[in-house]
């Protein structure tokens, strides 16, 4: 196991984990000296196979450890007293007594599922918290949009509609220079409630604006609008609550109110107000989310909701303005935030994490104003997620409002127009739901809403912090690190909205001392525990317990002498062969655009590079001061060429993107799982010829040929290249001759695969046909390595006019100071 490797993808079949090291060592102090980080990417929700988990969820609530200090769940790894019915907890090796439904019938022969070895994963489904019905979707449309832009989005809304289950409820508000809160519940005409959008709504002003439950000077509560002609309520019928009055007016099941709502949303207009030509519309995007963020906090405060904001422009009036209205004040820039010289960034951005507060509250002080709240500790996880869908050829504001996407486990979708596929096709599949096949949860929709995830470890082991789409909950337990990584200082955290897809980093520190030794055949334990709201209203917890080697640095027998010939101290072999390099490039890159947002670049560069040199001075064999017997092992030989292509992502590189486009990058990466963030980081190329089928090319200039087709996946884009040659003969339309049917298939072919890889994404993603030397094919030639280039000789490949180094010379100066003394 130890020389051959380890399978280091089957864990992520079995758990939905990746580990950047499958052996750790054993002392604080050599866990620092393996550079790497310590950690896992962890998928709440992955679609486990049958064989390594229950087929359905457990329909009882989780035996759990009685210490105060532990509460693990009961797992596989427990040892358990048949005879005296007990069970001893691998993580504080307390003794627990079995329930007495458990004790009555358990035997060696008869094991719960929790305690089958094979199920180390478990989802609970819990009785003692009752159903909390459907989810509920409030469209929050921009109204500013040119009519076409309109007419597209609101073609899109309506498909929305038809993949929604006719139980959940769904609301409408649209915004301009004002909010427009459309009662659907009301028929025979369109009727909305305007509120002025330069000023931030409580949800009690908004309960009374709307005449939710409120009294009129004679102390009585008024009935809601009756429709024409319908009969008289008696006056003896229990009076309506705010969130009961919400809920019949303005929230509706999609079966009551599809009609009403189809219509709202063909009779869309653009804002009347009129817009001087030297002015920005007045788009009061802050303040629509404000009143969404009160409307749900009335209505439905423990429920799972989404508010998807659809914006076509950056918010100019009101709380969260990000821009001027004049046009001669310019969009922030990088530049701009770098020198702090954008007087709105700061009151937008704090702006946007009030409102993220006033979701993770839940509703709990109602009436209380979003500011204040912002200073509160927070204890729970966003039940309310918000989604921003931005198409525009500008900013939005994408950059302010990241957190409070973030903190609520939000999605977020960048486009030119509504009109593209990037956004018609990404909206249909938030609505996705698991295959009909899957036993209990087929036809369910995969979103689920108010996750926490809290991550128990052994005590020779701490949590440092997570990095991901994360909120800390300031639960400081025994395991917690003092060192803290990402968002640290606790071992819970609140995920808000996840689907299968949602990965979250988590980061890990060995606590055991440099001077103590662990027993032989000592292992480790990690419980993740996911507590969410499933789309059909229950209340779930799943429980993942991962078991792994210690290797044992201060045995004697372990001293050995490095191939070099220089001392080398403990044998770190087992660690060597346990190493993952993808999850650790992931690990990596999650690391550096978390330190990137609070440092200068340069220092993030900086600490990149020297981090790769020790690693590969630790891992590497060589005769010191000699480059030329410089070897990597299999385990370590990708993730130099990962580190140099970190680089010169769109990650770390800000040139040629704009603050919003950023963080809309980073924002992906930081949620995906590691095969999606490695074609983030390293895309892939495909190269098609007449010479056999379709073969994997090196991501390099010398795989431009004139004679081939190339497709490129960057993730954020899927590029069909031609070459040259191909260009021209499909230009002479010969693919349209009989004759040359083979031609045809050729270009056919990248196409059917390039569609492939869109068909599985979210978001999905751009689409780019284009030609050798044409202007688009600059989307392919910025990510290929620069072997050939304006400054080095001339090669068999096509030259990228760029500065940057080839992984040639990256990789003779990376190894030039690893073999230093």
């Amino acid at each position: 196991m130890q020389e051959q490797g380890w399978d280091v993808t089957s864990l992520e079949a079995t758990h939905g984990t990746r580990l950047s090291f499958h052996v750790w060592p054993s002392s604080r102090l050599e866990a620092t000296r393996i550079i790497a980080p310590i950690g896992a990417l962890y998928t709440p929700l992955a679609q486990l196979p049958q064989t390594c988990a229950p087929p359905t969820a457990l329909p009882y609530d989780p035996v759990r450890c009685s210490s105060v200090t532990c509460s693990a769940i009961l797992n596989p790894y427990c040892q358990v007293d048949f005879r005296s019915k007990l069970w001893v907890c691998p993580f504080c090796a307390s003794r627990n007594h079995f329930p007495p439904h458990y004790a009555e019938n358990i035997s060696e022969h008869n094991l719960p599922a929790e305690l089958i070895p094979q199920f180390t994963t478990c989802e609970y489904e819990l009785p003692s918290i009752p159903d909390a019905g459907p989810p509920v979707f409030i469209f929050v449309v921009d109204i500013c949009c040119h009519e076409e832009e309109l007419a597209e989005l609101a073609d899109s809304l309506m498909q929305a509609l038809n993949l929604l289950p006719e139980d959940c409820l769904v609301g409408l508000i649209t915004f301009g220079t004002n909010v427009q809160v459309h009662e659907l519940g009301f028929e025979g005409m369109q009727k909305n409630y305007v509120l002025r959008g330069n000023k931030e709504y409580s949800p009690g002003k908004v309960q009374e604006l709307l005449g939710c439950g409120t009294r009129n000077a004679g102390g009585q509560v008024p009935q809601p609008p009756r429709n024409p002609g319908a009969p008289s309520v008696s006056s003896q019928q229990p009076q309506l609550g705010p969130g009961a009055e919400i809920l019949s007016r303005f929230l509706l099941p999609v079966s009551e109110c599809s009609l009403v709502l189809e219509s709202t949303l063909e009779d869309l207009r653009k804002d009347p107000w009129p817009v001087p030509a030297d002015r920005r519309p007045a788009r009061c995007t802050g303040c629509a989310l404000s009143v969404a963020s009160s409307i749900l906090d009335l209505a439905c405060p423990h429920r799972g909701a989404r508010v998807m904001l659809f914006t076509g422009g950056p918010c100019t009036s009101g709380p969260g303005a990000i821009v001027s209205r004049n046009k001669t004040a310019d969009m922030r820039s990088h530049a701009d935030l770098a020198k702090g010289a954008e007087p709105m960034h700061k009151p937008a951005c704090e702006y946007y994490a009030s409102l993220a507060q006033r979701q993770r509250a839940g509703g709990a002080a109602a009436k209380g104003s979003s500011s204040s709240k912002a200073k509160t500790m927070t204890t729970s996880a966003s039940i309310h997620v918000v989604d921003i869908f931005a198409c525009s050829l500008d900013q939005v504001g994408m950059l302010e409002m990241q957190q409070l996407v973030e903190a609520t486990g939000g999605l977020m979708v960048l486009g030119d127009s509504f009109g593209q596929s990037v956004f018609k096709e990404s909206l249909m599949r938030v609505f996705r739901r698991y295959p009909d096949e899957i036993p209990q949860d087929g036809g369910k929709m995969t979103m689920a809403f108010g996750a926490s995830l809290e991550v128990l470890t052994s005590r020779e082991c701490k949590v440092q912090g997570a990095i991901g789409p994360v909120t800390s909950l300031n639960k400081r337990a025994g395991n917690v690190s003092e060192i803290e990584v990402g968002k640290g200082g606790t071992n819970t955290w609140g995920l808000g909205g996840i689907d299968p897809g949602t990965t979250v980093a988590v980061y890990f520190e060995v606590a055991v001392p440099a001077n103590a030794s662990l027993p032989e055949g000592k292992r480790r334990y990690i419980q993740f525990l996911t507590k969410y709201q499933h789309s059909n209203g229950r209340t779930r917890i799943r429980s993942t317990t991962l078991c792994g080697p210690w290797h044992n640095m201060n045995a004697p027998q372990q001293q050995q002498q490095q191939t070099n010939g220089q001392p080398m101290g403990p044998d770190i072999g087992p660690i060597k062969f346990s190493f993952d390099q993808e999850a650790a490039a992931v690990l990596t890159a999650r690391l550096a655009v978390y330190r990137s947002e609070g440092e200068d670049v340069a220092d993030v560069m900086r600490w990149i590079d020297r981090s790769l040199i020790r690693l590969c001075n630790k891992f590497a064999d060589y005769v010191p001061d000699d480059p030329s017997s410089f070897r990597l092992i299999p385990q370590f030989s990708l993730f130099p060429q990962f580190i140099f292509h970190l680089r010169r992502s769109q990650f770390l590189q800000l040139f040629n993107s704009s603050p919003d486009e950023a963080a809309y990058y980073r924002y992906i990466l930081n949620r995906e799982n590691t095969t999606n963030s490695l074609v983030m980081i390293q895309p892939t190329l495909l190269s098609y010829s007449f010479d056999g089928p379709p073969q994997p090319a090196l991501l390099d200039s010398v795989s431009v040929q004139p004679n081939t087709i190339l497709l490129l996946d960057t993730f954020f884009h899927v590029v069909v290249f031609h070459g040259e040659t191909i260009a021209a003969w499909r230009e002479a339309k010969y693919h349209e001759q009989e004759e040359h049917a083979a031609f045809r298939n050729l270009l056919e072919a990248p196409q059917s695969d390039a569609q492939m890889i869109m068909d599985s994404r979210f978001p999905v993603p751009r689409y780019i046909v284009c030609d050798q030397h044409k202007s688009e094919a600059r989307f392919l030639m910025a990510k290929l390595n620069p072997s050939v280039s304006h400054n080095s000789e001339a090669g068999s490949g096509t030259a990228v006019f760029t500065d940057d180094v080839s992984l040639r010379v990256f990789m003779e100066h990376l190894i030039k100071l690893a073999v230093q003394e």
